[in-house]
């Protein structure tokens, strides 16, 4: 016999979990899964309770020979797959296909890729959990269901090559509803109304709050008479308040946390987000150290924190900030429905600061890691603490309100200002209740009301999490197979439904109401999680499913007709014949092709364009795909002009030399730059 076996995922957390261990242990990866149901065929067996068909995935016979090989051989196998539902389902996919007998499997779960965690982790094993398994189980053959039965009906009724998900359709139906709600939206006009008033040489700007309008809202048609029934007065001090406020500091991030706030100050996807925290999470190399994994696990739905990682965090902060900055022990309520079997994500150690490791990283890799260490760090320090003043001015019979604020103690905001909270505000003076003030100015000013916002990634995360829709591991898939159908294309960095989103919403909503509806979709997670606690047959719970699926797909069979989308007609024109060209969708995406097929059968790629003009050569700037999916902007000339760049063009102009200003994140802010080399011209953009 030989030393014992590891098996984990990756290469890069093998190499990391073989340089802890040393020559003791021998450290294979598993490619990531090396079982599932085949592609090509259905896969499961609804008439004998829903018995899976798994196969080895295609390519992976190497693999697996080689795993078998080495397990043959060790006296002894680790399974330390991730730490979750699908960790535990490849562990037993592994033990399965490797023909592994349950008492020589010791399941491990490393939740920090860190020496002494490894250490820990291989210490504290345990068998395989079946509830885990089960749950997993269950959640891929309802997918399965789900997508095998009624993709083909959408390919017969609407367009071939389209698919249909259990979490991904109720997601899609969120930003269709969305969607429908601005196309609905009617512009009201309103007002507001604003007193700058004074007393003693001293002057505050009050805003109306009542008790015409709405909340300070005032209709066009009652603005004049208002302003006429308030400017006589008389004016007087009607009340001041004087409070302190406190500003919790937010909790360590959760995945969904963390895919928002990288979203919003690094302007990354949700997607790019989870790539680079894997990697700092299965370890890099940090000079003096080799190769250690820099934050927790990434998928958790839980903020709360290890008490050690705790203990490390309030002792910086007091060596660093002093004993004033340190928070008191708070315990963070979690919504319901977390599962909390992980901590929240956090630096494996607080002492290494991000500015040590900025040259061993790339830049996404330091800018994400410096966001989660500082947010750490950040929960555990005390609260901002604020002196407020409030000032209610009396007009005869209305009411106008002013607020103000100074910063008493900075507190965690010192390190993480997570609001606009946080800019400074003048004192409000402290007038004696019942004095007189006089009357400066009074402003009317004209507003819209506004439709609701288009989603972004990030906040459509938020949703999916609130409405207790998916896990955090399922976030990025869903909205990555949203795009890659095109149900939804990202503009200006919101999701917009395309007519193709819209058309299948609407089949959905009429022929299978339960797949696209809110809770339904909620309340079978939780089912999962009763599987997984071992309180529910995961086989009874796909058989009540089906019952009602089944029904709906065969009356959809019989009573959907045909969808026709209609046709996206361009002003391009065909170079054989002179008619328009169209957009058509093939497997590789959207192209064009002539208007007059069959008779003519010329078609052409498909070049979104942006509106911005070359700064070389003056022809359109397109949007192009490199190899790995990432956008870029290059000219609609290529290959005989190459100009390139990785910033969206925007509508505005460089006054200097005229060519068009390019869309740049910089902390979580945007700037136009001009695209011309050597112009450097450059605007903070308007918010």
């Amino acid at each position: 016999m030989s030393k014992p076996l590891i098996i984990v995922e990756s290469p890069a957390k093998a190499r990391t979990i073989s340089r802890f261990l040393g020559k003791r242990y021998q450290v294979m990866p598993s490619m990531g899964h090396v079982r599932d149901l085949p592609k090509s065929q259905f896969g499961v067996d609804v008439e004998h309770g829903f018995e899976p068909k798994y196969i080895t995935i295609r390519g992976k016979g190497q693999i697996v020979k080689g795993l078998r090989d080495a397990a043959r051989k060790a006296d002894q196998v680790y399974l330390a797959t991730d730490p979750d539902r699908e960790g535990e389902a490849i562990s037993w996919h592994l033990a399965e296909v490797l023909g592994l007998d349950r008492d020589r499997v010791r399941r491990v779960e490393i939740h920090e890729i860190t020496k002494e965690a490894v250490q820990r982790a291989m210490k504290q094993w345990r068998p395989l959990a079946q509830g885990l398994i089960d749950a997993q189980q269950a959640r891929r053959i309802l997918d399965r269901v789900v997508g095998y039965q009624l993709s083909p009906l959408l390919w017969r009724k609407v367009r071939p090559g389209l698919s249909a998900g259990r979490v991904q359709s109720t997601a899609l139906r969120l930003l269709v509803e969305r969607e429908e709600e601005i196309r609905r939206f009617v512009r009201e006009e309103y007002y507001t109304l604003e007193a700058e008033v004074e007393r003693g040489g001293e002057r505050l700007v009050a805003q109306y709050v009542g008790p015409w309008g709405d909340k300070g809202r005032i209709p066009p048609d009652r603005r004049e008479a208002l302003e006429a029934d308030v400017r006589p007065g008389p004016w007087t001090v009607g009340s001041v308040r004087q409070r302190e406020r406190r500003r919790h500091a937010p909790p360590a991030f959760t995945t969904s946390t963390l895919q928002q706030e990288a979203s919003r100050r690094l302007g990354l996807t949700v997607k790019r987000t989870m790539q680079i925290a894997q990697q700092l999470y299965e370890g890099l190399e940090v000079p003096g150290e080799g190769t250690v994994g820099l934050v927790t696990y990434i998928r958790t739905d839980s903020a709360r924190v290890a008490a050690t990682a705790e203990e490390e965090g309030r002792g910086y902060i007091r060596e660093v900030y002093g004993a004033d900055y340190v928070g008191a022990p708070r315990r963070v309520k979690e919504r319901p429905g977390v599962q909390g079997a992980h901590e929240a994500i956090r630096p494996t150690s607080v002492a290494r600061h991000p500015d040590k490791l900025k040259n061993a990283l790339t830049r996404d890799q330091y800018r994400l890691y410096r966001l989660i260490w500082e947010r750490f760090v950040a929960s555990l320090m005390a609260p901002a603490v604020y002196d407020t003043v409030t000032v209610e001015i009396h007009a005869g019979a209305h009411l106008f309100r002013a607020h103000g604020q100074q910063l008493k103690f900075p507190g965690y905001t010192t390190l993480y200002a997570d609001t606009d909270d946080d800019a400074p505000e003048a004192p409000l003076p402290l007038w004696p209740t019942g004095d007189a003030v006089s009357l400066v100015d009074l402003r009317a000013t004209q507003h819209f009301t506004e439709p609701p916002p288009r989603y972004t990634e990030a906040s459509l995360v938020k949703t999916l999490e609130e409405l207790g829709i998916g896990r955090p591991s399922t976030y990025a898939p869903i909205i990555d197979t949203l795009l890659a159908r095109d149900y939804v294309r990202r503009e200006e960095r919101r999701l917009v439904p395309t007519e193709l989103g819209h058309v299948v919403v609407a089949l959905l909503k009429e022929f299978f109401p339960h797949i696209v509806d809110v809770k339904f979709t909620a309340e079978m997670e939780e089912q999962l999680d009763r599987i997984e606690a071992g309180e529910q047959p995961w086989r009874e719970v796909l058989a009540r499913f089906y019952r009602d699926f089944a029904r709906d797909l065969h009356q959809a069979e019989a009573a959907a007709g045909p969808v026709e989308l209609p046709t996206e007609v361009t002003d391009e024109v065909c170079e054989v014949c002179g008619r328009p060209m169209v957009v058509k969708h093939g497997r590789f995406g959207r192209f064009l092709a002539c208007s007059g097929y069959p008779e003519c059968q010329h078609t052409r790629p498909y070049l979104e364009k942006t509106g911005a003009a070359c700064p070389v050569c003056g022809k359109p700037v397109v949007v192009r795909r490199s190899r790995k999916g990432r956008i870029f902007y290059g000219c609609s000339g290529y290959p005989a002009c190459r100009f390139v760049t990785w910033y969206r063009p925007s509508d505005k102009t460089c006054p200097r030399c005229g060519a068009f200003l390019a869309v740049r994140r910089r902390g979580g802010q945007e700037a136009l730059t001009c695209v011309r080399e050597g112009c450097g011209y450059e605007e903070q953009r308007a918010q």
